[in-house]
């Protein structure tokens, strides 16, 4: 039997996904500067006696947490983006800093909950002034994190017309970890300036379970959103649909007898579609037929011909 070296004409690249180092480098940035955030109102929230002070600063520390994995994860992904263990590339490694750090903020969200539960049935005095400050300077800390994560979202994303499904999920977790905890960061402005003013100290512990529920809230939709891309639970993605019309629309006549679609990078799908045909076809032209739908990064066509 003859023997075939030369594979090169068939042989492709397996990194689906060029990474995102605008992103990798603003989130470093956000985790140093999260990371003293989170110092000042843990320390603050203890010797001024705010639970919503407090609170937020545990928060914070969940999202230098995150803010770290979701670094590591950029790190990783492209380190070892042309490691042959990957069969499909190193993306998902993003997508499990992603998933890791909603994991955390379940936790975070239950101690916020439980901490704040307990100082609305013993409450304790309050040190409204100190405390105000380091909540402002909080909140003035994590609108500047989010400012740098969401310059490097903007200038991620490209032009073409599924941008909304092609999102950078370890990048929509580092920004949203800081929206929420800039949220987290208002309420407790809120809290404290309704104790200040109306003696209204009850505000205070109430924020912090307001706050729980939005991290819980928020943590569910990434959760969500991550497992789906780690599951490959996405057939109901609008790619799928474009195939299916692309085979329809085509002058071959085909049945679809099974379809894998599943994500490989932020914007970038494989797919393996087996065929029903009736006349003579080659697999190279079904790719052609779906090269129209440059999400599709990577195809293998089986083609099951109907013999008379």
């Amino acid at each position: 039997m003859e023997k075939f070296d030369n594979t090169i004409p068939w042989q492709h690249s397996h990194i689906f996904d060029n990474g995102n180092p605008l992103a990798e480098r603003n989130t470093r940035w956000a985790v140093w500067l999260t990371a003293i955030a989170m110092v000042v109102e843990i320390a603050g929230g203890w010797i001024y006696n705010s639970m919503a002070l407090l609170a937020d600063g545990w928060h914070m520390s969940s999202h230098v947490m995150a803010l770290g994995l979701s670094v590591l994860a950029y790190r990783a992904a492209r380190r070892l983006a042309h490691s042959k263990r990957f069969a499909f590339g190193t993306w998902k490694i993003e997508i499990l800093g992603g998933y890791t750090s909603a994991i955390m903020l379940v936790g975070v969200a239950g101690l916020m909950l439980f901490q704040s539960v307990e100082r609305l049935l013993t409450p304790s005095p309050i040190h409204y002034d100190q405390a105000i400050i380091i909540a402002i300077l909080g909140l003035l800390v994590n609108l500047a994190c989010a400012w740098l994560l969401k310059d490097g979202h903007a200038h991620h994303h490209g032009t073409d017309s599924h941008d909304n499904h092609h999102h950078d999920l370890n990048l929509r977790s580092a920004y949203l970890h800081v929206m929420t905890d800039a949220a987290t960061s208002l309420l407790a402005i809120v809290a404290l300036f309704g104790g200040k003013w109306w003696g209204a100290s009850w505000l205070d512990p109430v924020m912090g379970i307001v706050g729980a529920g939005l991290v819980s809230a928020w943590a569910y939709g990434l959760l969500r959103d991550t497992g789906r891309v780690l599951l490959d639970a996405e057939m109901d993605a609008p790619v799928v649909a474009e195939i299916h019309d692309a085979i329809k629309s085509e002058p071959v006549e085909a049945a679809v007898s099974d379809l894998h679609v599943w994500r490989v990078g932020k914007g970038s799908y494989a797919c393996i579609l087996s065929l029903v045909v009736d006349e003579a076809v080659a697999p190279d032209d079904i790719k052609r037929y779906l090269g129209v739908h440059k999400e599709l990064a990577h195809v293998t066509v089986e083609l099951n011909r109907v013999r008379g």
